[in-house]
């Protein structure tokens, strides 16, 4: 299934080919919401070589992003994004559903 309401920036498409050739196999990333973190949700980033049956897929560019149905609602309207800065090296969720979000910009409430 694609999940065509969230995108996948140029910059984590990019990141996710780098992976992927590094490791010699296709590296996909799962994003998942989590109740938790200092804000009530937090994202689950992990880096995977193979998708669930049930998982709905964002692609750019032959990269892909997995998210499951239930934290699809959460990220609605977002962008997966990969940021590169002097403070480090992450992916990291642009939502606009997102009242107030913390520090480490992890987690996040609705």
């Amino acid at each position: 299934m694609t999940a065509s309401n969230l995108t996948l920036s140029q910059t984590a498409a990019q990141r996710l080919h780098a992976l992927s050739q590094s490791e010699g196999y296709r590296v996909m990333l799962r994003v998942a919401v989590e109740g938790g973190g200092c804000s009530g949700f937090q994202y689950q980033f992990d880096l995977v070589s193979e998708s669930h049956a049930d998982d709905l897929v964002v692609e750019r560019d032959g990269a892909a992003a997995l998210v499951d149905e239930m934290s699809l609602i959460l990220l609605r309207g977002s962008v997966i994004d990969y940021v590169d800065e002097l403070s480090g090296a992450e992916f990291q969720v642009r939502n606009p559903n997102a009242k107030s979000s913390c520090g480490c910009g992890v987690s996040f409430s609705i």
